[in-house]
């Protein structure tokens, strides 16, 4: 499909609706509209960056909220609210800006705080927008691009893309039925939307795995299409606590006369499964463009090198007999750079070219992941309890628990 989320690039444009939870309500419609400076919707801000746009992103938020999680742009310049608030008594607000190039977009946590810093800056003279709904509207913004047919095959693959925290997942269409894979649970309705759309029924939600970086939707969508739950035989191993068809390596998964199979990956969880539908590759969380997965959320620190060796064997054993022209389409991206065309993929050849991790020995390989490994995903261990169904939260505490980056990464190559 062409990118029903493609804005406008200019500061008026808007892209698609975010989806919002009943809790939070839409971010970007109740933010306010600066005074004399420009408002920039995420979705134009996301086009702005794909585009490699040269702006200075202001960010007004504290510093253990911009430690956490934020937005990388060509320029960032971090200068908390209260600093902007004292400047505008003393009129010394180009002293906190000197030096930098504009335009500037400003940030905050919800769009209030940095219309204010906006009007102060544009009312100095400098280009400015307010980024409009702040980082919970940028957590809204979802993106669909389709891949290319000739890999996809006698399917319609939609490759779904949240730029704030680098998940992906995939709608799989064929005829009147289609699956979606590795849902979040924010865009439960977006996937049935998106399938009625294209005349055809949800018959299934399927998880690669059980995840640890967001809520998954896979329950939430069952529940809106009359679908099937479908997740990795080893979720029921580590205690799944909802009815769900488990799939095992070597099944396929029947959508619309066309199949999805499952292959082994595990490695970064033991029942990681990458799904192949034609000549493209699903891959997860094993395989990523500019990377391989961590080995250390599903088990105690004294597992992780086990967990790791089993990863090699996965890219190296289990993929190595993989063609090198399978398109690969991970689950999740570390940067913009991934981002060509709207789209997140490669060809398996190339990668194997590319990333080094893939043309080491197995003990070289688990020293490279093991020393490459940055902070666990906010919240992972609350994040996996929910996702097995052991543990329950809202729509508004699903949101907050997941807000950040994925960080399923081992390290970027």
């Amino acid at each position: 499909m062409t990118d029903d989320a493609t804005p406008d690039p200019g500061p008026a444009g808007s892209g698609s609706a975010p989806d919002a939870s009943p809790a939070e309500g839409d971010p970007v419609a109740d933010s306010p509209e600066p005074g004399t400076a420009g408002s920039l919707t995420p979705a134009a801000l996301a086009v702005w960056l794909d585009a490699g746009r040269e702006f200075t992103l202001l960010d007004t938020r504290n510093r253990d909220e911009i430690d956490a999680w934020r937005i990388e742009a060509p320029r960032r310049l971090d200068v908390p609210y209260m600093r902007f608030l004292s400047a505008r008594v003393t009129g010394d607000v180009e002293a906190l800006v000197g030096g930098a190039e504009g335009p500037f977009v400003a940030v905050c946590p919800r769009g209030e705080a940095s219309a204010e810093v906006a009007d102060l800056l544009a009312d100095a003279g400098h280009e400015a927008y307010n980024l409009a709904g702040g980082m919970y509207g940028w957590a809204r913004l979802y993106e669909a691009t389709e891949l290319p047919t000739d890999a996809t095959g006698d399917a319609t693959v939609v490759q779904y893309r949240r730029p704030s925290s680098g998940c992906l997942a995939y709608l799989v269409v064929a005829g009147d039925e289609a699956a979606v894979v590795d849902p979040l649970r924010t865009f439960a309705d977006r996937y049935v939307t998106d399938a009625a759309d294209r005349g055809a029924d949800l018959v299934a939600a399927v998880d690669t795995h059980v995840h640890a970086d967001h809520v998954s939707g896979v329950r939430a969508v069952a529940d809106r299409a009359s679908a099937g739950a479908v997740l990795p035989v080893g979720a029921v191993d580590r205690g799944l606590a909802f009815d769900a068809r488990s799939l095992a390596p070597g099944e396929t998964l029947t959508v619309g006369g066309v199949g999805l199979a499952a292959v082994a990956a595990p490695g970064h969880t033991t029942g990681m499964l990458a799904l192949r539908v034609g000549d493209c590759l699903l891959t997860g969380d094993s395989l990523f463009v500019d990377g391989v997965a961590r080995p250390d959320l599903e088990v105690a620190d004294a597992a992780v090198r086990e967990f790791a060796r089993t990863l090699h064997g996965t890219l190296t054993e289990r993929f190595g007999g993989l063609d090198g022209g399978l398109l690969v389409a991970p689950g999740h991206y570390a940067s913009e750079d991934a981002v060509v065309d709207g789209r997140v993929t490669a060809r398996l050849g190339d990668l194997r070219e590319r990333l080094p991790s893939l043309s080491l020995d197995r003990e070289p390989f688990v020293e490279r992941v093991l020393s490459g490994m940055g902070p666990r995903p906010a919240n992972h261990e609350t994040i996996i309890a929910v996702n097995l169904g052991r543990e329950t939260a809202g729509a508004e505490a699903a949101f907050e628990l997941e807000l950040g980056p994925n960080n399923c990464a081992a390290t970027a190559d």
